[in-house]
């Protein structure tokens, strides 16, 4: 017969024990990261929205889709090299799903317009979904594919929906431009209308 209650000695038991993310790994750990790449115009314009989702991670703005190797954003603004200006990010399905960063990403900017937004115009700012794997491409068309059935749009949407290819990082001074030149003209009149629209129509989705 037990006099006192049986005590098991166990790592956890000592009071310094601290867990190792293998013993106890985080959500994140637990649920991978996923890439995605969007083109809607400017990327200042991308970069200052995706950055207060949710679920969103290294939002970096970029080129892609274009022929010329390591492309300077001089080079991508004649036009000529193929590449469009993006925004490259990573997302987590179990706290976003790609449908609603779609969602987002086609209702801050104007999908119908060919190769233009706004004053912006050339191939370089046209509307672009480059995806990583087949999930991404399905729900990607399904979803124009229902907007298009829907009539959200008075016009047909023009944005490709396109395999990923290499992303070239923008320099330095492109990243974060939003948030470091606020009061800049442009991202006073383009960028935060932009800002304000996905603050009011899509903040459920915003960071807390």
């Amino acid at each position: 017969m037990l006099l006192f209650p049986m005590t098991i000695s166990t790592a956890e038991n000592h009071p310094n024990f601290t867990p190792s993310p293998e013993h106890n790994p985080s959500f994140e750990e637990q649920t991978p990261w996923k890439r995605i790449t969007l083109g809607a115009g400017c990327f200042w314009c991308v970069e200052a929205i995706f950055e207060q989702v949710e679920g969103i991670r290294n939002v970096r703005s970029g080129y892609m889709g274009g022929t010329l190797r390591n492309p300077t954003y001089r080079e991508v603004c004649t036009g000529r090299t193929g590449h469009a200006e993006v925004v490259d990010l990573e997302y987590q399905p179990k706290v976003i799903a790609l449908r609603d960063i779609l969602e987002i990403f086609l209702g801050t900017h104007d999908p119908t317009t060919l190769n233009r937004q706004g004053a912006d115009v050339g191939t370089q700012y046209r509307s672009a979904v480059f995806y990583y794997d087949e999930e991404q491409f399905q729900i990607a068309k399904n979803l124009v594919k229902s907007l298009q059935a829907e009539k959200i749009y008075q016009d047909p949407i023009v944005t490709e929906i396109k395999p990923a290819t290499e992303f070239y990082v923008a320099e330095n001074y492109h990243q974060e431009y939003f948030k470091l030149h606020g009061e800049e003209p442009y991202c006073r009149m383009v960028v935060r209308p932009k800002v304000e629209k996905f603050q009011k129509r899509y903040a459920q989705f915003r960071k807390k």
